[in-house]
């Protein structure tokens, strides 16, 4: 049942984490479109953003771990 339970949450990490990191990227490159002038700007925010993303899946990883191998 750890198994079940740890997949459950990968899954729903990693689908969280993919599909945040698309829309951030979608309006990154929107926003450079309208302001190219400001791509330095919007990048540095991008990356951040994608980067907390990407610790929440992380995260998500270590507990799935746990979970696998608890009990």
């Amino acid at each position: 049942m750890n198994f079940l339970a740890a997949g459950i949450i990968m899954l729903g990490a990693a689908l969280g984490a993919g599909f945040g990191m698309c829309y951030a990227t979608s309006k990154a490159v929107d926003a450079v479109a309208r302001q190219p002038e400001a791509a330095s700007k919007i990048q540095t925010i991008l990356l951040l953003g994608c980067a907390l993303a990407e610790s929440t899946a992380i995260y998500a990883f270590v507990v799935a771990l746990i979970l696998s191998t608890a009990g």
